[in-house]
């Protein structure tokens, strides 16, 4: 995460910059930022967010598989090692998950094996907008789920991902 910057400042810089200041709001998908800069000038946040969105949406499949399977496990291992991205651990954390009891951490990491094992991907939620207990229940229901139906949820909630790390980035 960079300096914040206005939503002007932000249109005035070139491609290298414009990605260099909000390239990581899609998880490791610079590629995002890359082609919404295009759509430049934004007269405000959830116009960017829809031109990102977009990008997106208008990906090839294996793009959009590529973009989910960027995300890390809830609580996983990289969480365990220290290794998230900035956004990440201060989204997780904020829902909780760096204080689960010893048993909702077996549960976690038996539902991200699970689902993984399922559907080929990480489980992905906007944790800001949940905390663990919602987390658990939202695993428990999406299990149910088929791929297509999941691959759906799943960037939607890179969207909602998306759209509160750019509130975040941009004063």
């Amino acid at each position: 995460m960079n300096e914040r910057l206005s939503l002007s400042q932000l249109n005035a810089l070139d491609r290298v910059g414009f990605v260099s200041q909000i390239g990581w709001v899609y998880e490791h998908s610079p590629w995002v930022a890359e082609q919404a800069w295009e759509h430049r000038p934004f007269a405000t946040i959830e116009d960017l967010h829809r031109a990102m969105e977009r990008v997106v949406e208008l990906a090839p499949p294996e793009k959009k598989l590529t973009l989910i399977l960027a995300h890390p496990d809830l609580a996983g291992s990289l969480a365990q090692a220290g290794e998230l991205t900035d956004a990440s651990r201060h989204e997780q954390k904020g829902a909780g998950l760096n204080r689960l009891t010893p048993a909702q951490t077996e549960q976690m990491r038996h539902n991200n094996a699970r689902y993984r094992e399922k559907f080929g991907f990480p489980f992905i939620i906007c944790a800001r907008l949940n905390n663990s207990g919602t987390i658990l229940d939202a695993f428990a229901r999406r299990l149910e789920n088929g791929r297509r139906q999941e691959i759906a949820v799943a960037l939607e909630e890179i969207s909602k991902i998306g759209r509160l790390r750019l509130e975040g980035a941009i004063s």
